[in-house]
């Protein structure tokens, strides 16, 4: 599987992170894991599934928007296929869609609900007829471009997500609203809308992130599980499997996960 990394032209870096390629020439699954922010895909060569336990796999649409989530998503790239995924920063993709991002929580949806249906098929064209990944990227950016609609950011719920980074998750929901002059009902609801989950539940994907950026070699999973701040052993092993979809020790032994 090859992945390359294109930035977005300088008046999207507020907004957006990266475009990322993904290709396979052979038969591979993707272990996706939750991350902070929402993803749009656009699926330009060959054809990738979404995963799900024992049902059948489903074919992943030319285009589409995941919301985020709290459980790994695995995705399986069939042979001689492509994908570019637009990868967001923080309450990024507030800066394009109308729709509150929590409504997405959980869900993978067309892009075409969202833009306009012939606008979205022009760039799925594009994209497969393009010659080169520099040229993907350069038609990625000008289509979102074409797409920014609200460019004014949040910087009160920026503030609180970067106060929930900074302590990897371990706070206080109550101490956040009251930073926030707001109450908590409020706050929450402000920043549902703008980072597409609860407050709650973005401070436990930073927690399990900021786990799996450690390595546990010479400390035991358990003084790794109790540094970020969960109460017992099993409480973190439940949670660390809802997550990534393997045993802590199974994770940490995997050569790689994307």
């Amino acid at each position: 599987m090859l992945m390359k990394t294109y930035l977005p032209s300088a008046p999207l870096q507020p907004f957006i992170q990266a475009y990322k390629i993904i290709e396979s020439h052979d038969e591979r699954v993707n272990r996706v894991l939750p991350d902070t922010t929402p993803a749009i895909a656009f699926r330009f060569k060959g054809l990738v599934r979404y995963l799900s336990g024992e049902r059948p796999p489903v074919d992943l649409p030319a285009s589409v928007i995941s919301g985020l989530r709290s459980t790994v998503r695995l995705i399986n790239y069939q042979p001689d296929s492509a994908a570019i995924i637009v990868q967001f920063k923080a309450a990024g993709a507030a800066a394009f869609f109308k729709t509150p991002l929590h409504e997405l929580f959980e869900h993978s949806v067309s892009l075409a609900h969202f833009f306009s249906r012939q606008q979205v098929t022009d760039m799925e064209e594009q994209l497969s007829a393009a010659t080169s990944d520099t040229q993907r990227a350069a038609l990625l950016d000008t289509f979102l471009l074409s797409q920014l609609r609200f460019p004014k950011q949040d910087l009160l719920i920026l503030d609180a997500l970067r106060q929930i980074q900074h302590v990897n998750g371990d706070v206080s929901m109550k101490a956040l609203a009251a930073a926030s002059y707001l109450s908590q009902d409020a706050f929450e609801k402000r920043f549902r809308k703008v980072i597409g989950t609860t407050p709650k539940q973005m401070a436990s994907i930073i927690r399990m992130r900021s786990v799996l950026q450690q390595t546990p070699a010479g400390r035991s999973l358990t003084h790794l599980a109790l540094d970020a701040g969960y109460f017992d052993q099993a409480h973190f092993n439940r949670s660390f499997r809802k997550f990534t979809g393997l045993t802590p020790t199974a994770f940490f032994q995997a050569p790689l996960f994307w």
